[in-house]
């Protein structure tokens, strides 16, 4: 059990490793020099992106939050479960958004023809379709049945896994959350010297500075662990460490929702204006701590978690 949970978590991992590179072109595009000049419907096409891409990132990140905070890193079935259904549900929005990055890019390079980049687009999301959900539906008719059986007889186990395993698991839920705030600290820290940054209002530099402190503040707490686990216990396996590493590793979130609202205000402002920037940052927060914090606490304890 603790070597699939293990694997779940390597394969969100390896998902929002993808999901970063869209995220911080996202946060970007909006400060670059010829932003400004995109029709009204590629500027809007970015900002839709952006919420995608947050959403994505959101979906990605849950299931170690879930695995910390509702089932104390225990191996369950229903963990593994919830993990197919978050990996899958977050592929949508991050075709969508993919799609819509690529018909703005397009549209650009072909002289701003709209028909002609959103062909493009659309057709490179339809592919991302295919790949990853087609070719899983068509593959599932006529292999893997043995496997998904072994898989649903395991649904209702609660496994206690080794020390060992469990600190594994918990560094590499702490890995699955570093590269969400990697790409938001990027932006932050670059974005101050771009020209548009100096034409944003007062409100808009001191929220992106209050964001920027919270993502670092996120990062020190993602790699603490690791630094804590080689200087005080050279690297060896302890209940100790495993107590304080999980909960510097929930704890990173509460900044990183903070940042990602943050700054999703400053984009959304700069397109759209600062009541929808506003209203953009609120509902970010709420999905974010929604999924990272008020779901896992629900669900702790339950029969279902």
């Amino acid at each position: 059990m603790h070597d699939s949970v293990k694997m779940a978590l390597d394969e969100t991992r390896t998902l929002i490793l993808g999901a970063q590179i869209l995220l911080g072109f996202q946060f970007q595009a909006a400060f670059q020099n010829r932003f400004d000049s995109l029709p009204t419907h590629a500027r809007a096409m970015a900002a839709g992106a952006l919420g995608l891409m947050l959403l994505t990132t959101g979906l990605l990140i849950a299931p170690s939050s879930y695995h910390r905070i509702a089932v104390d890193g225990y191996s369950t079935g229903h963990f593994l479960r919830m993990v197919t259904y978050m990996t899958a549900s977050a592929l949508l929005p991050f075709t969508i958004a993919f799609g819509l990055d690529v018909a703005i890019a397009a549209e650009h390079i072909l002289d701003g023809n709209g028909r002609a980049g959103g062909a493009v687009g659309a057709g490179l999301a339809g592919l991302a379709l295919v790949a990853w959900y087609g070719t899983g539906m068509m593959m599932k008719r006529h292999i893997g049945t043995a496997e998904r059986h072994a898989a649903g007889m395991r649904r209702n186990r609660r496994v206690l896994p080794p020390l060992h395993a469990r600190i594994e698991a918990m560094l590499t839920e702490a890995r699955v959350i570093l590269p969400g705030a990697q790409a938001l600290l990027g932006f932050q820290l670059v974005i101050v010297f771009a020209a548009a940054f100096e034409t944003l209002p007062a409100a808009s530099r001191l929220v992106h500075g209050a964001a920027l402190l919270c993502v670092a503040l996120s990062v020190i707490l993602l790699v603490m662990p690791a630094a804590l686990h080689r200087i005080v216990w050279a690297g060896e396996d302890s209940e100790r460490f495993l107590s304080v590493g999980g909960a510097l590793t929930a704890m990173a979130l509460v900044p990183l929702a903070l940042g990602l609202a943050g700054d999703s205000y400053v984009v959304i402002a700069r397109i759209a204006g600062p009541r929808t920037g506003a209203a953009t940052a609120i509902a970010v927060a709420c999905l974010l701590y929604g999924l990272w914090f008020a779901w896992p606490m629900v669900m702790r304890g339950s029969r279902n978690a």
